[in-house]
């Protein structure tokens, strides 16, 4: 199909780079109005417009500009990671760290278990592919699960444990990829695997780690005292430099960019510069799943290619139900183990199926390293099944919030007031809602900013007196004004 460029006469790489991107842009947000009044997340928009601006509806994005565009992988995965280290708290860890890495070991395992048994011993699909694939079904996407928490106002047992396990899990997960996609790399180049081909990808993640710390600290140093501007360079200059290293030592930058925020919050605690960083980086995010979806093969969702026999549309439903039941399994068995409650053992495992950011970026990251058809598949499937996942999945993240009386819309369950008076005699139904109401108000903090609207307003100072210039009359000093 001939693209628009060739179809104008437009031959200006130049020109074409940026038209592209304002295609990708635009495109993006204009679907996100529709699927915001559908109720489904941004995610869906975004790989939906990379399928309808790519090269089987519109084509407006021509091949050189998606493989030129290889880095925003990279870049995407580091602004995830780093915000997923937000949650990643010592404090909190401490007090349950022994159960919750119990739940975590078991909702990964049975995750990737099942998925590999279904892939490879049932499916007969390709031994690297299967590999690959089973490590990405470890992971769990965080961003639908949070913004649901925050919305319903939750908290409680089941909501500490629910933040502690994806932090945890998606450390174990990226592990666990590390070491799945350096074998299968290893067996593409025909080498026999064998136990370097397991502790390399070990060591590898143990530096990355140890720089991330590293470059953890440097953040603090360097942030201290900086306006809002200066400290939104800051960052984005330190997460590009790992990204940097990491592609040096061929490694993906996620696990180490988790520890940059995780080392970065613990040590300052400092909540504005993750608020600020996710002011910046919705655009880049954005690009990033529109290109995923611009390479969205839908021709081999009905194929039968180089990985098995078996067709990709079948393999990656299969996959999207294999690895629910697995989540939820490996969650209610941990709790069982771990000895939680029975709201959290029950329930916690619905609000971990969620699977959109992490894994389409470790997807795209693998089908650069596999490359051809193995890697193409790869990609395919994640994309797929993170549309069906980002459908169904802040709905149960939702659903397990409420099963586990996390929140409620209901005055009685929020806060809870004596009925009798001190005299013993029951209080009216106005005494308890006058009781019920001064409870909340004792319990909201004073002066509670939300750090989201802090950072923004900062940022607003800051430009206001950097760009509006006073000048002085005879009358006295005015500003110009807009």
């Amino acid at each position: 199909m001939t693209n628009i460029y060739e179809y104008l006469g437009i031959d200006s790489g130049v020109a074409i780079v940026i038209l592209s991107v304002s295609f990708m842009l635009l495109g993006g947000y204009l679907v996100s109005r529709i699927t915001k009044k559908l109720k489904l997340p941004n995610v869906t928009a975004y790989i939906v417009t990379g399928i309808l601006i790519g090269p089987y509806v519109l084509n407006l994005v021509p091949p050189d500009v998606v493989s030129g565009t290889t880095f925003l992988s990279d870049i995407a995965v580091a602004f995830i990671a780093f915000s997923t280290g937000e949650f990643f708290r010592f404090d909190i860890l401490k007090k349950n760290g022994r159960k919750v890495l119990i739940i975590t070991v078991m909702e990964a395992l049975f995750a990737a278990v099942p998925v590999f048994i279904l892939t490879f011993f049932i499916l007969r699909l390709d031994l690297t592919f299967s590999i690959v694939l089973s490590a990405v079904a470890t992971t769990t996407a965080s961003t639908s699960t949070m913004m649901t928490i925050r919305q319903t106002r939750s908290r409680g047992d089941y909501v500490d444990t629910l933040l502690q396990v994806i932090a945890l899990d998606n450390v174990l997960g990226l592990v666990i990829y590390s070491i799945a996609i350096s074998a299968a790399a290893t067996m593409i180049s025909g080498e026999a695997p064998g136990l370097s081909s397991i502790l390399i990808p070990i060591g590898k993640n143990l530096l990355v780690i140890l720089i991330g710390a590293v470059f953890g600290f440097l953040l603090k140093l360097l942030i201290g005292g900086h306006s809002t501007d200066n400290r939104l360079i800051i960052i984005v200059a330190v997460l590009f430099t790992f990204c940097g290293i990491c592609a040096i030592i061929d490694i993906s930058p996620l696990l180490g960019c988790m520890f940059i925020g995780t080392i970065y919050i613990n040590t300052t605690d400092d909540e504005r510069l993750f608020a600020q960083i996710n002011y910046f980086s919705p655009p880049f995010l954005l690009l990033f799943f529109v290109r995923s979806g611009i390479n969205f093969n839908l021709g081999a969702l009905t194929s039968k290619g180089a990985i098995g026999t078996v067709s990709l549309l079948v393999v990656g439903v299969l996959y999207f139900a294999v690895r629910i039941v697995g989540k939820y399994a490996g969650a209610f068995g941990g709790c069982v183990i771990a000895k939680k409650s029975k709201p959290v053992r029950d329930y916690l495992g619905l609000a971990l199926i969620p699977q959109a950011g992490v894994a389409i970026g470790l997807a795209a990251l693998a089908a650069r390293v596999l490359g051809g058809e193995t890697g193409s598949a790869l990609e395919t499937i994640i994309l797929t099944s993170s549309i069906l996942y980002e459908l169904i999945g802040p709905a149960c993240a939702k659903l397990g919030l409420h099963l586990s009386h996390s929140y409620s819309d209901k005055l009685e369950e929020i806060v809870t007031v004596p009925d009798t008076d001190e005299t013993g005699n029951p209080k009216t139904g106005v005494e308890l809602l006058i009781e019920r109401i001064a409870k909340i108000q004792e319990e909201i903090p004073e002066h509670e900013v939300d750090p989201n609207e802090q950072a923004f307003t900062e940022a607003a100072e800051q430009y206001m007196q950097t760009h509006v210039p006073v000048r002085r009359q005879a009358g006295g000093l005015y500003r110009n004004r807009f």
